[in-house]
């Protein structure tokens, strides 16, 4: 009704003045009667459209709520819990790793400590920091985590640097010896210089790309178990090293945990690197709303496995927030929670999954109920 008055009434207003005069008294009452809406009519319109509105949103919601949504995960998912804080930065470090493992140590304190001078709450270390990263090397260079710093000079350092700066401190992963097999492990240290979360890598890197690349982590290492998500100073930190991102299922298990943000240490190499880097970690991001932080060695030409870099954080909305080139930098960028509840106002997924069509099982979590 309103464009036609709109269009009405651009019609009268164009009308010559000899035209104006043939409208008479009688007339001119009437269109001022057409065009005119007392108060009560007004009201009345405006009551009808609000009316209108909140039976089509009624609407929608039953359809939704027909769809079953809450059933969609198995168990039903969590709520994210309140972080301890909901802005912060986090420091991403991505380091040239060498042959000497006591070199790698002390220079990755030395990152660390750089990057918590800039303000870093939260560092990042990448995928095998402590080690070349090759099947020969593995078994070398592993360490016993579970015996004690003695035995693991590596996470003693982890430790020690996060309670003196008084930091959360996601170690990257080192090649972790328990009993008779070797792992692929991040560790979590808190403030306090205690052990937060151990995760095994879940995944193992085994591809055959003829032409390009051929490695096969299977040949040293074992498969972890345990899907990690972690409560930390800075949030609910669901943790993946490298291959793991490949599998969003892990990546939804980890949001429908309650996840803010995902860390992958990681080392995408030269052939996959430039296709999939960037894109997997923007897709585990976007798909589920929340932070995702990658952390690559840095590249060594050569190497026997050369490591593409290009350490990125990436925002709830699938944008690049900060990244580097291939050569050694510290990231310092800035997580925002806010930025997650206002993207999932905006896209309101979880109530709009089909739990009648389709669902995702956290077995650990199932079976432990």
């Amino acid at each position: 009704m309103r464009g036609l008055v709109v269009a009405l009434s651009s019609t009268l207003t164009l009308q010559s003045s000899a035209a104006r005069s043939t409208v008479g008294p009688a007339t001119s009452h009437i269109l001022h009667r057409l065009f005119q809406r007392t108060p009560t009519q007004s009201t009345s319109l405006h009551t009808k459209s609000t009316r209108t509105t909140l039976a089509a949103s009624a609407s929608l919601s039953s359809m939704a709520a027909s769809f079953s949504p809450e059933k969609a995960r198995v168990p039903p998912a969590l709520p994210a819990p309140a972080p301890p804080i909901t802005k912060f930065k986090i420091g991403i470090c991505q380091l040239k790793v060498t042959a000497d493992k006591e070199r790698n140590i002390l220079h990755a304190r030395t990152a660390v400590e750089e990057a918590a001078e800039k303000g870093a709450k939260l560092v990042l270390l990448p995928e095998i920091w402590n080690s070349p990263y090759s099947n020969d090397s593995f078994p070398v260079y592993a360490e016993d985590i579970d015996a004690g710093f003695d035995a693991s000079p590596s996470t003693a350092m982890l430790a020690e640097t996060a309670r003196r700066l008084n930091i959360t401190l996601i170690g990257g992963s080192i090649p972790e010896r328990s009993g008779d097999k070797l792992y692929n492990t991040c560790c979590v240290y808190g403030p306090d210089g205690k052990l937060k979360a151990k995760h095994r890598k879940i995944h193992l890197f085994d591809i055959d790309i003829p032409g390009k690349i051929t490695f096969k982590e299977s040949q040293t290492l074992t498969a972890g178990e345990t899907p990690t998500v972690v409560d930390t100073e800075v949030g609910r930190i669901g943790i993946g090293i490298c291959y793991d991102i490949r599998f969003q299922e892990l990546a939804m298990l980890y949001c429908a945990r309650g996840a803010q943000l995902i860390c992958y240490p990681g080392a995408f190499n030269m052939t996959t690197g430039p296709l999939h880097w960037e894109l997997l970690q923007r897709a585990r991001a976007v798909d589920n709303q929340l932070y995702v932080a990658t952390c690559s060695p840095a590249r060594d030409a050569a190497a026997g496995y050369v490591a593409w870099g290009h350490s990125t954080l990436i925002g709830p909305f699938g944008e690049v927030l900060a990244t580097t080139e291939h050569d050694e930098a510290i990231i310092i960028s800035e997580v925002d929670y806010s930025q997650i509840e206002l993207r999932r106002t905006n896209l309101p997924l979880e109530q709009q999954r089909r739990g009648d069509l389709y669902q995702l099982v956290d077995v650990e979590r199932l079976s432990s109920e």
